[in-house]
C-alpha cells in the first residue's frame, strides 16, 4: 500500500474514530474533543491532493501534519486517561501508533 492510500485510510479511520467520540462524549470531554477534531481537520487538508505530492517532497509535506496531529492525539489521550476513560485512550493510542508507523516510512 503506498504512503498516499495509508494517509487517506488514516484520515478516513481519524474520522471514524472522531464520530464515535463525539457520539459517547459527556460535556466534561469537550476539551479532548476539540483537540481531535483540530488533528482530524489538519489531516483532512491534505487527504485530496497527497497523492499528487512527488515522492521526494512526501516526508517535508507530510511530517509537521502528521507530528500536529498526533500531538493532538496524544494530549486528549492523557486527558482521557486521567479521566479513566481508558477505553478511549486505547483508541487514540492506536492513531498515534499508525502515525508513528507512517512517519517511519516517509
Amino acid at each position: 500500500m503506498s504512503i498516499s492510500e495509508r494517509y487517506r485510510e488514516l484520515v478516513a479511520e481519524v474520522n471514524a474514530v472522531l464520530a464515535g467520540f463525539v457520539e459517547a462524549a459527556t460535556e466534561a470531554e469537550n476539551r479532548e474533543i476539540r483537540k481531535i477534531r483540530k488533528a482530524a481537520e489538519g489531516l483532512a487538508e491534505l487527504q485530496e491532493s497527497v497523492g499528487e505530492i512527488p515522492r521526494i517532497r512526501l516526508e517535508p509535506d507530510l511530517t509537521p501534519v502528521l507530528l500536529k496531529a498526533h500531538n493532538q492525539f496524544d494530549l486528549a489521550r492523557l486527558l482521557f486517561e486521567e479521566q479513566g476513560r481508558e477505553d478511549l485512550a486505547a483508541s487514540l493510542w492506536e492513531l498515534e501508533q499508525k502515525i508513528y508507523r507512517l512517519l517511519n516510512d516517509l
